[in-house]
């Protein structure tokens, strides 16, 4: 009877114990279920972080200098920023310049511009200058070299400081040749958005000695990556002539700045100056139609998924 007793209450007890590790094993499995399901809620809003806090791809390192796309894409017409072409890449390009006065004809100006990079930061430009004249002919005004030289690789130096050197083969019914002496600065201020400031000195080697001296800036800001930016360029420049009295002449030309890349080694850009000075034209419009061949900045060394938004 002894023994039976035990038994019984033996297996009691094993129910009891049975019962209260399924009771313990359903909370356990409840707390790792709740635990995993914050911790993949917490990754979620990291990738989410991620994805709205990284860089754009014009934005990424490319080439050898490791300078952002955008600089390889000429942003602003007025002002430069560091280099265009990356080592034995090439481009070419077709300006045109409109100015529209308050009194007088319009003025017209074309540009056939070629350019390619070199090796320890260098750029060479070529470019043609030509013009409307009377009965509708064309009149070739100069041919200039450029060349830029960036001190060091985007982002070892603030505001990424380039030399830039410019000689202009004037035509000799128009006066003596032209030489041009420019600091180009750039910057990517936050995600977005981009600088540039260009200071410039232009002199006339002969004849009236006409000497001009300015700046140009310009602000973007990316709409759609790779596609559209839009911004504004401010241009301020004064130029004399040999034995000049006061006072200075000073123009200052402020307008919205667009940029559109259609494809991927094509870029338009359209920039209409509203002048605000009387020195001013009334209308300064600049529009750009350029191709880019070769390597070109259109290869990312990095491109990581969380890139791959507007």
């Amino acid at each position: 009877m002894k023994n039976s007793f035990n038994v019984y209450k033996l297996i009691k007890m094993k129910k009891q114990i049975v019962l209260l590790f399924i009771l313990i094993s359903t909370c356990a499995l409840a707390q790792k279920n709740d635990t995993l399901k914050k911790k993949t809620d917490t990754i979620k809003n990291l990738k989410e972080i991620i994805v709205k806090g990284a860089k754009l791809q014009e934005e990424l390192p490319t080439g050898e200098y490791k300078q952002p796309e955008w600089t390889t894409e000429r942003r602003f017409t007025t002002t430069r920023v560091y280099l265009q072409q990356t080592p034995w890449s090439c481009g070419v390009e077709q300006w045109v310049k409109a100015q529209y006065f308050n009194h007088g004809k319009p003025e017209y100006l074309f540009q056939d511009e070629f350019e390619i990079g070199l090796p320890y930061r260098f750029q060479f430009d070529i470019y043609e200058n030509w013009a409307p004249s009377t009965g509708n002919n064309l009149i070739h005004e100069n041919l200039a070299l450029e060349l830029r030289w960036a001190l060091a690789d985007w982002g070892k130096i603030p505001l990424n400081p380039t030399v830039y050197l410019e000689w202009k083969f004037n035509n000799p019914d128009l006066g003596k040749d032209f030489y041009e002496i420019k600091m180009l600065f750039g910057q990517e201020l936050a995600r977005r958005w981009h600088w540039g400031l260009n200071l410039f000195y232009e002199k006339e080697t002969g004849g009236e000695l006409t000497r001009e001296i300015g700046l140009a800036q310009g602000l973007s800001y990316t709409v759609k990556d790779k596609v559209f930016s839009c911004g504004a360029e401010l241009k301020v420049e004064s130029e004399t002539v040999k034995d000049f009295r006061t006072p200075v002449p000073l123009e200052v030309d402020l307008g919205p700045s667009f940029q559109w890349r259609p494809l991927k080694r094509i870029h338009m850009d359209f920039v209409p100056l509203i002048g605000l000075t009387k020195d001013s034209p009334q209308v300064e419009a600049w529009f750009i139609f350029g191709l880019d061949f070769g390597k070109g900045g259109n290869e990312n060394k990095l491109k990581p998924i969380s890139t791959q938004s507007n």
